[in-house]
């Protein structure tokens, strides 16, 4: 229902990122899933193709610089994400539950935040209980990730079909509001 609704959205979205930039409309990653399986997250493509490969943009050196315009517009409005409804459409992801990390960041934190792969007892979702308390883009230093961690095990502690409903509307709240930290 939700690929239907968004369908016009998507299709224009499509039709600025082709008119911005060369590349491909879609971009994929390897993330880790529920039982730590990984699976290819779908998002809107907003960096240049000519990025520097397997690197992460907090490392570039300017990574604004290979952001594209429509990219920019996507990243701060959280429009980037909305292929994601394809994985849950497909069962990778479901509509709420912890975000799912890019594979480095997911080892380096199962290896320094307490109770980490907790997180991996249910599906990545797109939006979460983390995500609309706060914690939510880059992760600067380990307690912020600590911090995620523990609002995304307290998810999973206390979960119900209110509290997603709940964490749904927070979530379309927050978006046009719009947030700091969307990047």
């Amino acid at each position: 229902v939700g690929l239907l609704l968004l369908s016009p959205l998507f299709i224009l979205l499509i039709l600025a990122i082709k008119l911005d930039s060369k590349g491909p409309v879609l971009f994929k990653q390897k993330r880790v899933g529920k039982h730590k399986k990984h699976f290819d997250i779908y998002k809107f493509r907003t960096m240049r193709i000519d990025t520097p490969k397997d690197t992460p943009t907090h490392l570039l050196e300017n990574p604004d610089q290979w952001i594209t315009k429509v990219g920019g517009f996507m990243r701060k409005t959280s429009l980037d994400e909305l292929p994601q409804f394809f994985n849950v459409l497909i069962g990778s992801m479901s509509v709420v539950g912890p975000r799912p990390h890019p594979i480095p960041l997911n080892i380096e934190s199962q290896e320094q935040i307490h109770n980490y792969l907790l997180r991996h007892l249910v599906k990545p979702g797109i939006s979460g209980w983390a995500q609309v308390n706060g914690n939510r883009g880059e992760v600067k230093i380990m307690s912020e990730m600590q911090d995620r961690v523990n609002f995304d095990i307290w998810y999973i502690e206390n979960w119900t079909l209110w509290l997603d409903i709940q964490i749904i509307f927070q979530t379309i709240i927050n978006l046009i509001k719009g947030d700091e930290k969307a990047f």
